[in-house]
């Protein structure tokens, strides 16, 4: 697999897309005016103490009171499991706290009391003393080598925790003492600020560095980038903290907009469309809900060469590696439903879902897959740390506001038709005016003009019509003349 990165930047957005053989499978946007929270540092308040939920809300002077749990409180050496939020935390109490999850709709952030700071090879925890290797590291070989590199480091501080990250794999003693120093300097700067409650203690770096930092691995081939200023503040970075990336990034300096040149722009679009077209003619169905997200797969024009369930097979594992890439290009998390075809063959079924836990390992955010449903049914959760595609790029349709459908111009014509009855029996009225869309007064203007004829003649009221081109097709007004 090759893996390339293209960083857009305008003054009022950076976008990063990350292609991997050629094609778009994850996207990062960061806005001047929104910037993700995740990984910045708050001096914060507490505000509420809810023992009951086993949770505060803390005011870390962010447009909502943010979220505390009693499991993400610093506890160094005791067990969590036996100890109470009001044992712990109280009303104004003043405590460093770190978001772990960015606002998402009538929420607030989530915090963590557990500060980490990250760097290419490592991540530091202050509040513990536990050395860890990123699971992705399998082999116990390279996991004691690493760790012993680690323990051997002068630099080190003692009473302090460290993670290595998968990108360790290729660190060398000297690149990984770098990062302790780094890590030193940030903590150091963290633990001595004088900041009131409700500011700001330490920010992460922008998105553009976050690159350096976090998304690069041996498969990337290339960064390339279309702002000078940008790429000359990467160079510098990479220089100083990943000098072996240095060579890969790129300015782009072409008139042609870099993400129009890689099909970037049209794979978003497609990214927000509810049907997801598959090559073998099959197609997926994304309903995206505040509950949970499901994906439906249909065989569509595909009809295969041999027979049905191999038709079916060849469908689902397609839909398989689509689903993967989907989950992660619209960053959908929480609870996902999975609907395949049914299948017969129980052999089928463990292919297909090998082939998606396969798809799922090069997902950076944490997956959980079930097995297969009596109803034949796939449930897995995916982590969610911030928004998804659609969230960032939409809003809340006016029209249906946010339900998909609106009420048809029959159905709307018929709900006149009762209001007016409801209407002529209560008051005296002379004439009454329906105010309404246009698609609305066409239809009782001609396929119910004989029923808003009989009805005039029932109430013995004449009733006249008028289009009002800001209405939405289901609303109207009945108006008493």
């Amino acid at each position: 697999m090759t893996k390339e990165i293209l960083i857009n930047i305008t003054p009022q957005e950076t976008r990063v897309a990350i292609l991997e053989n050629g094609m778009l499978h994850e996207l990062y946007i960061e806005r001047s005016r929104s910037r993700g929270l995740v990984g910045n540092v708050y001096k914060g308040k507490v505000v509420r103490v809810l023992p009951g939920m086993e949770a505060a809300f803390v005011d870390a002077g962010l447009e909502r009171a943010a979220f505390l749990h009693v499991s993400d409180v610093a506890n160094k050496g005791e067990n969590s499991g036996s100890r109470h939020i009001n044992q712990i935390l109280h009303e104004g109490q003043e405590l460093l706290v770190q978001v772990i999850k960015d606002p998402m709709g009538t929420k607030g952030a989530r915090l963590t009391t557990n500060v980490t700071i990250p760097s290419r090879y490592l991540v530091l925890m202050p509040n513990t003393d536990t050395i860890g290797v990123s699971s992705r590291i399998e082999s116990d070989e390279e996991r004691e080598r690493l760790r012993q590199m680690l323990l051997n480091q002068p630099e080190r501080m003692d009473g302090m925790g460290y993670i290595l990250r998968t990108a360790a794999e290729v660190a060398t003693p000297e690149s990984i003492a770098a990062d302790i120093k780094y890590l030193n300097r940030v903590w150091r700067d963290i633990s001595e600020s004088k900041v009131e409650a409700g500011q700001v203690v330490h920010k992460d770096l922008p998105l553009y560095l976050r690159v350096l930092r976090d998304m690069v691995d041996e498969s990337l081939e290339q960064i390339r980038v279309d702002s000078r200023e940008t790429y000359t503040a990467m160079q510098e970075f990479a220089n100083t903290y990943v000098p072996e990336m240095a060579h890969l990034i790129e300015h782009y300096p072409g008139e042609r907009p870099i993400f129009d040149l890689h099909g970037v722009e049209d794979e978003i679009q497609k990214g927000l469309d509810k049907k997801v077209y598959l090559k073998s003619g099959g197609y997926l169905i994304i309903d995206q809900t505040e509950a949970m997200t499901t994906i439906d797969v249909n065989t569509g024009a595909f009809v295969g060469s041999r027979n049905l369930e191999e038709t079916i097979f060849k469908t689902n594992l397609e839909a398989a590696q689509a689903i993967a890439r989907q989950l992660r290009l619209r960053n959908l998390g929480g609870i996902i439903i999975l609907d395949f075809i049914d299948m017969q063959e129980d052999e089928h079924k463990r292919q297909v879902m090998r082939a998606l836990e396969k798809a799922l390992e090069r997902d950076h955010a944490r997956t959980q897959v079930c097995d297969v449903s009596p109803l034949g049914l796939v449930e897995m959760t995916r982590k969610r740390t911030r928004e998804s595609l659609e969230h960032v790029l939409c809003g809340v349709c006016p029209t249906c506001e946010g339900r998909g459908t609106i009420k048809t111009a029959e159905t709307v014509c018929y709900e006149i038709f009762r209001e007016i009855l409801r209407e002529a029996r209560q008051f005296d009225a002379r004439e009454l005016l329906v105010l309404a869309s246009q698609e609305v007064v066409d239809l009782l203007v001609d396929e119910e003009s004989s029923s808003l004829a009989e009805l005039e003649d029932f109430i013995h009221v004449p009733i006249k019509l008028q289009v009002e081109a800001l209405y939405t097709q289901d609303q109207y007004d009945v108006v008493i003349m």
